[in-house]
């Protein structure tokens, strides 16, 4: 992985740092975001919470310096996933890699489908290299460039919330969507992670080579 890439003059100027994936490299769940968020660009690491707390930076619709709300890291500590006691630079994930589409920020935009096409390579090669069983498209950008890749279901048919939660079977993978965790309600946090719970205690390593939604 390129620490120094310059694929994307743009967000060159903007990012504090290249921020690829982290995790558990034997991992079977691996979850993929938009973008860094701002503590990301800052520590390194994907998802990675603001001030060294458990708080996800949320999304780019919400403020930056917003105090609550949902957050992946507190939803992988219930699902035992995450070390709670572990820093926010660098979480204790068991089972567990993190990543994203793009791997550079601008704190002012979303990133253009030139920049995910660039950084299109980088992610290839996490998932051949993690091999997963689940992968986890955290919101509706994420879901719909991975299941152009990985699903045979026509992209126009998988949306959120309607597949928040919801196993989508595809090419070698299964597809597991989240709503963005700082945008979930209370019930449907709990309605994800009671769906992944089930599926934790599933027989889903047998997904692989299944084409079928």
């Amino acid at each position: 992985m390129d620490e120094d890439c310059e694929n994307c003059p743009a967000l060159c100027e903007t990012r504090t740092q290249v921020v690829h994936g982290y995790g558990d490299v034997a991992a079977d769940f691996l979850f993929v975001g938009e973008r860094p968020t701002a503590s990301a660009d800052e520590l390194g690491v994907p998802f990675a919470p603001p001030g060294g707390s458990t708080d996800d930076v949320p999304s780019s619709d919400e403020p930056e310096d917003a105090a609550s709300g949902t957050t992946l890291r507190r939803m992988l500590e219930r699902l035992g996933l995450c070390d709670a006691t572990s820093p926010a630079d660098a979480p204790g994930l068991e089972n567990v890699y993190l990543t994203s589409l793009t791997r550079c920020r601008d704190p002012d935009r979303r990133p253009t489908d030139e920049e995910i096409a660039n950084c299109d390579p980088y992610l290839t090669a996490e998932i051949r290299m993690i091999n997963p069983e689940i992968l986890v498209p955290v919101g509706k950008r994420a879901l719909r460039e991975l299941g152009v890749e990985y699903t045979t279901t026509p992209a126009e048919n998988l949306s959120l919330p309607a597949d928040h939660g919801s196993r989508i079977r595809g090419r070698g993978f299964e597809l597991v969507p989240m709503i963005d965790p700082w945008d979930q309600s209370d019930a449907q946090t709990q309605a994800w992670l009671e769906a992944f719970v089930e599926l934790m205690s599933s027989d889903y390593r047998q997904t692989k080579g299944q084409r079928d939604r």
